[in-house]
């Protein structure tokens, strides 16, 4: 099923007093209904977008071998390849590959009294068979960074709160993080789990799909619902510390990638944009307040205002070999305290 998502014109924002009060009103309907719009008016450039789709599709043309040499499984931080199948979404295996890529920063090995998060941040790993990948990376991630940041500050203003309550928790040191995806078709066993239903842990979600489709959204019918491409646009999600950041006004929304019939691949590149890891969300003052719903429920998966607590716990679960390889002591932690305790 297709139930289109609203599009939302950045672009907007600088057409004058009026355009500016629509945009708002538009984004404000989309953040609190649906959790999810696609993003135009955006200023990145066709150009842009190409040179960095070149380099994701030159990764993934590589010889395993050479893409084997960057494995996560190298990566106390969990940057690096993850080969087909070696991620887990509730449980299940993920039907993809992909290439995790973070901030360039020197590692944070925690000290005894340190969150155990600080494992988070440290050095990507770079296939010396494609120099130009990482000049690629970071220049996206610093471009997406700069759009992120100003549709942050015109959602908060769109349902009336201070613009710029959280830039004290990005600071300048944000854990931002780009994944490169391939969808190489269905697995041999039938099963089309490309990526489990979920829910992303940050603030924003901006995702760069290309043209064959495949990412379903659970939408208010509980059903998950297709989103086609449309060209030139991100897809945008808000991420679990914003629903908390609300009290559950805004909404984090499941969502999953069915993978593409047969052998046909699908590439997309989901770039993360997130605070520092030991920022504590505060709650965000805003008039609607009053008739937020509180923050989903669930068990298995506790919200915390501390995002790397949440962040932490994500990538155990996704990565269990690179986790069993480096963090057994966490994983223990996990296990046998529950989720509550990790990064205390």
């Amino acid at each position: 099923m297709s139930l289109q998502l609203p599009v939302i014109d950045l672009s907007a924002a600088d057409r004058g007093p009026v355009s500016r009060a629509r945009l708002h009103a538009d984004l404000h309907a989309a953040a609190h209904d649906v959790g999810f719009f696609q993003l135009t008016g955006h200023g990145v450039t066709p150009a842009e977008t190409a040179a960095l789709t070149g380099a994701v599709r030159s990764f993934f043309a590589l010889p395993e071998a050479d893409r084997l040499v960057v494995s996560n499984l190298g990566s106390p931080h969990f940057r690096g390849y993850t080969r087909t199948g070696d991620e887990h979404t509730g449980g299940s295996r993920d039907w993809r590959d992909q290439l995790d890529i973070g901030a360039e920063r020197p590692a944070h090995v925690p000290a005894p009294d340190e969150p155990g998060y600080w494992w988070l941040e440290g050095p990507n790993q770079w296939p010396d068979a494609l120099p130009e990948l990482r000049t690629a990376a970071l220049g996206w991630i610093d471009r997406l960074s700069g759009v992120a940041a100003r549709l942050l500050h015109e959602l908060l203003a769109a349902i009336g709160a201070p613009p710029g309550f959280y830039d004290d928790a990005f600071g300048d040191r944000p854990h931002l993080h780009l994944k490169m995806v391939r969808y190489p078709g269905r697995a041999p066993d039938g099963a089309d789990q490309g990526v489990g239903a979920h829910k992303d842990y940050g603030f924003l979600t901006l995702l760069l799909q290309d043209d064959i489709g495949g990412l379903q959204v659970e939408r208010a019918d509980g059903r998950f619902h297709e989103v086609p491409p449309l060209p030139g646009a991100f897809v945008v999600n808000l991420g679990e510390l914003l629903e908390v950041a609300t009290n559950g006004y805004l909404k984090a929304t499941n969502h999953r990638v069915v993978s593409p019939p047969g052998n046909r691949e699908r590439f997309s590149v989901p770039f993360f944009y997130n605070p520092r890891l030991d920022a504590r969300i505060d709650p965000l003052p805003f008039p609607h307040a009053h008739s937020a719903p509180g923050v989903t429920r669930d068990p298995a998966n506790p919200l915390f205002a501390e995002f790397g607590r949440n962040e932490l716990k994500g990538w155990l679960r996704a990565h269990p070999r690179v986790a069993r390889r480096h963090h057994a002591g966490l994983l223990e932690e996990l296990s046998s305290a529950g989720a509550q305790k990790i990064g205390a």
